[in-house]
């Protein structure tokens, strides 16, 4: 016993492993009734197979997306589709902000290719365009992005408090984004951006309407 102890404690553990054979006392498992990848994509499955002990059987729930079901408020059925309040705010606002960005970039183009330079030379050309792009273009598109931020979630809660969707409930909410924006400069300022703002949401609602 002793000897065959330290012949095995001798013996290389890596030739030990190559020449030990393993056995398994209980049955295979059969798998031809297993589910597998394609059997879910499909839909052809049986929820029982998921867990028998579960006793599931047909009482699985299912979530059901209303994607196309769209806001039953008076008025709100315009050109543009929303399904609510959250539609337009994340739509409004991504639209918003990618538009800021694109009219910045362009107004950041025109400046740094007519900005004059102490010394002609492409890389510094090609540096001040690119300097104005990211100056104007971020500028112009954050301040875009928190003004429809700001005038949907108003509009949509003046649409709620009166139970309507229409065109002076959407000037009413730019009046105040454009006030409340430029409330920190001054009465002045900020009853022209109210103005402007008011001005260019009743267009917006107007047009969305005749369309």
């Amino acid at each position: 016993m002793d000897s065959q102890n330290s012949t095995s404690g001798s013996q290389d553990p890596t030739a030990y492993l190559r020449s030990a054979q393993f056995s398994r006392d209980s049955p295979s498992v059969s798998v031809d009734n297993a589910v597998t990848a394609n059997d879910l994509l499909l839909g052809a499955y049986d929820p029982a197979k998921l867990h028998p002990l579960a006793q599931l059987g047909d009482q699985l729930d299912y979530l059901v997306l209303e994607d196309d079901k769209v806001s039953e408020l008076p008025g709100a059925g315009t050109a543009i589709p929303s399904r609510g309040w959250s539609d337009d705010l994340c739509y409004g606002t991504g639209t918003m902000y990618l538009s800021g960005l694109a009219l910045g970039g362009v107004w950041g183009v025109n400046e740094g290719a007519r900005r004059p330079l102490a010394v002609s030379n492409a890389r510094l050309r090609i540096n001040s365009i690119l300097n104005s792009v990211t100056r104007r273009g971020t500028f112009i598109g954050n301040s875009a992005g928190v003004l429809a931020l700001v005038y949907n979630g108003v509009n949509s809660s003046i649409d709620a408090f009166r139970g309507q969707h229409d065109t002076a409930g959407s000037m009413a909410a730019g009046a105040l984004t454009g006030a409340l924006y430029k409330s920190t400069a001054g009465v002045k300022p900020a009853l022209v951006a109210a103005t402007v703002i008011s001005g260019l949401a009743g267009i917006w609602s107007y047009v969305k309407k005749s369309v």
